[in-house]
C-alpha cells in the first residue's frame, strides 16, 4: 500500500482515483488500467460489534453509506449509488449465508433499500447466495453487488470477494486444484463479466484461521469491526488478506502463512488480468477507528 495511507479529504480531492467508477453502469473490470493503480476505502468503528459479538445494525449502516460516499466522491450514500446503478438495471447482490459468519441480514436490506431509492423496482432486486443459478433475477441482472465476510478457507486459504463468486459456476469443486488458483477466471464467465458494480469485504469479526472443511471456532475470529470497499475485488481482497495474516502473525506469535497457501490473488491479477493485487499499488483511506488496524 502507499506509504502515505489517504484522508478522506485527501482523497475527494484526488482526480486520478483509478478504482473509483464515474459513470453508471461501466465496472472497474471494463475500464483500461494503464497506471495499475487501485483505491479502497477502509473503514472502522470500536462499537459495531459490542463486547459479546453482538452487531450495532445502525452504526453498520452508518459506516457503510460514509464508505460509499468517500469511495465515490459525493455528498452523501444515495448519489454514490447513482453512479453504479441506474433505474433500468435488474441488480443481484450476491451475499454468503455461511451460517457460521454470514453477511448480517440487516447490511443485505441497506443495500436493498438504496438500489430502490435510485429507482431500480423491487421486482429487479434480488438477495441470494447458493441458488443464484436458478435465480430468474440473477439470470436477466445487469449490475451485481458483490457483498461477503472475509474467511480462512480450507481450499483457497482465504475466502473474500473473488471467491464468493464460485456459485456462478454449476460445479465449483473445478476450481479448487492448486489453493483455487483460477478463482480469477469465475470473473470473466458471461453471468459476470463486465457486471460487478461494486465489491464489500466485511472485516467485522473475520477468522484467521481454520482447521478443515466448514471449520469455525470463535477463538479464532476477532473484532476487527471493519468494512472495506471498492470496485476492484483483486484489491479489496489483498488488502483484506494483509490483515489477516497480521493477527496470525498477533495470536500464533510468528509468522504463520495461510495454510493451504493463499494463490488466487496474486493470479487474478497475473494471469487474469482483473485487478490489482500488489499492496505497492492500493491506496487505502482510512476512516474511523484506527487503533489495532494492523495495515
Amino acid at each position: 500500500m502507499s506509504e502515505s495511507s489517504m484522508t478522506r479529504r485527501d482523497f475527494l480531492r484526488t482526480t486520478a482515483a483509478a478504482a473509483v467508477v464515474g459513470t453508471a453502469g461501466i465496472s472497474l473490470l471494463a475500464q483500461p488500467d494503464a497506471q495499475k493503480k487501485a483505491n479502497v476505502v477502509l473503514i472502522r468503528h470500536q462499537h459495531v460489534v459490542d463486547s459479546e459479538g453482538k452487531l450495532n445494525p445502525k452504526i453498520l449502516e452508518e459506516m457503510f453509506d460514509e464508505s460509499m460516499a468517500t469511495f465515490f466522491r459525493t455528498k452523501n450514500a444515495g448519489d454514490a449509488w447513482k453512479k453504479i446503478v441506474k433505474p433500468g438495471d435488474v441488480v443481484g447482490i450476491k451475499t454468503n449465508v455461511w451460517r457460521y459468519l454470514r453477511t448480517p441480514l440487516e447490511l443485505e436490506q441497506v443495500m436493498k433499500t438504496r438500489i430502490m431509492a435510485v429507482g431500480v423496482q423491487e421486482k429487479d432486486i434480488a438477495i441470494d447466495d447458493r441458488g443464484i443459478l436458478s435465480n430468474p433475477v440473477f439470470a436477466r441482472a445487469t449490475a451485481l453487488i458483490n457483498v461477503r465476510p472475509m474467511r480462512a478457507h480450507n481450499w483457497s486459504g482465504v475466502g473474500g470477494c473473488l471467491k464468493n463468486y464460485i456459485m456462478f459456476t454449476p460445479n465449483p469443486p473445478d476450481y479448487h486444484p492448486d489453493s483455487c488458483i483460477d478463482l480469477g477466471a469465475l470473473w470473466k464467465l458471461p453471468a459476470v463479466e463486465g457486471k460487478t458494480r461494486l465489491n464489500v469485504l466485511l472485516m467485522l469479526t473475520p477468522q484467521f484461521h481454520c482447521l478443515g472443511p466448514h471449520h469455525f471456532d470463535k477463538q479464532f475470529t476477532w473484532a476487527y469491526n471493519g468494512i472495506i470497499v471498492g470496485t476492484d475485488p483483486v484489491a479489496v481482497d489483498a488488502v483484506g488478506l494483509k490483515i489477516i495474516e497480521a493477527q496470525r502473525k498477533l495470536f500464533f506469535k510468528e509468522d504463520s502463512p495461510m495454510r493451504p497457501p493463499v494463490r488466487h490473488i496474486k493470479a487474478a491479477e497475473e494471469k487474469h488480468g482483473i485487478g490489482i493485487a500488489n499492496l505497492a499499488a492500493i491506496e487505502i483511506v482510512r476512516l474511523g477507528w484506527k487503533e489495532d488496524s494492523l495495515i
